[in-house]
């Protein structure tokens, strides 16, 4: 293990959250700092070999890299870098607290909290859920996946929320937590969000003519001058009898909007009970703009103009298409 290890860089959703509380625990780190793959990817933020990277790209260097995204991994090979090199560990799982609890597990006996916390970051992080209402559902795990979804008024004051829920993580009990005012009141923030976030999915649906038996819903919010997001999994909602879920958005950077588009795919929660050989992540990455797992994948579409920008709306969904019928 690299000595000098001073900060943890981290994905800023419930997985990278945990995975950074389970990570100051083992390695008695609390310096955390949170970030995005396309962050990292870009080398947006300063990483160094001081740095233990979790459920994020592989930048340029860092101490140790724990990830489970096998597109990372692909990365990592094209770069003509050997993963075996690399301090840490990468494995195929479904959070990647998960593959940081098989390493400390290996090295000792754990808190028996974090056998909890990686069962509940496996099933959010994989979105396995079994139905709707067990998603819905208000339990201490969902509870607080919500209060990490819920915006803050600056991202600064959110890094700060996070940071402090991954020493909550790594101290207390899910329901210890779940039970706090502040993570109650941001979870009901949340619910009010979500409300806006049906409408947005109901208004701004687009139709693809080739999709016959309407197996995937897309959602375009890409002419919107402000940010706006969107839960796919609430389109769930809106029309049960989807299997697929598409979202187009722009991309903001510093405030402005470019000719970039994030673009984001879900499998239904309908899939979970059938057997099939979807895969949104593979979908991405035959699309070169990004990466994901079977049930939920995300990239970025870089436009060369506006232009390019207005026939991606329309050509990408159809591309998407064309690659669900296929993988």
């Amino acid at each position: 293990m690299p000595s000098e290890l001073t900060s943890i860089v981290t994905h800023d959703d419930f997985d990278g959250v945990a995975g950074a509380a389970l990570l100051s625990w083992g390695f008695d780190i609390s310096d955390i700092r949170f970030a995005g793959p396309i962050t990292i990817a870009k080398a947006e933020i300063p990483v160094t070999l001081s740095d233990i990277v979790c459920d994020l790209p592989y930048p340029l260097e860092c101490g140790m890299w724990f990830d489970h995204h096998s597109g990372n991994l692909d990365e990592v090979r094209l770069r003509n870098i050997d993963p075996a090199t690399i301090p840490g560990r990468f494995a195929e799982a479904p959070s990647c607290v998960r593959v940081i609890f098989d390493y400390f597990s290996e090295q000792g006996e754990l808190p028996a909290d974090f056998a909890t916390l990686a069962d509940v970051s496996d099933l959010i992080d994989s979105f396995a859920y079994p139905t709707l209402d067990v998603w819905r559902a208000d339990t201490p795990a969902n509870r607080i996946d919500r209060a990490i979804k819920c915006s803050s008024p600056s991202r600064f004051e959110h890094a700060d929320f996070l940071r402090s829920l991954a020493f909550d993580l790594r101290d207390l009990s899910l329901d210890e937590i779940a039970d706090s005012p502040l993570i109650r009141q941001r979870a009901l923030a949340y619910a009010e969000t979500e409300k806006r976030m049906l409408e947005h999915i109901q208004n701004n649906r687009i139709l693809l003519p080739e999709d016959t038996d309407r197996e995937l819903y897309v959602v375009d919010l890409t002419s919107f001058i402000q940010p706006v997001r969107i839960d796919k999994k609430l389109i769930g909602l809106v029309d049960p009898l989807a299997k697929g879920y598409v979202e187009l958005k722009p991309v903001f950077r510093q405030g402005r909007k470019t000719n970039s588009m994030a673009v984001g795919l879900s499998l239904a929660l309908s899939m979970q009970q059938v057997e099939h050989k979807k895969d949104m992540g593979e979908i991405v990455r035959l699309l070169n703009i990004g990466d994901g797992h079977r049930g939920a994948a995300a990239g970025v579409y870089e436009a060369r103009s506006a232009l390019d920008f207005q026939k991606a709306r329309t050509d990408l969904p159809k591309k998407i298409l064309e690659l669900w019928k296929t993988v």
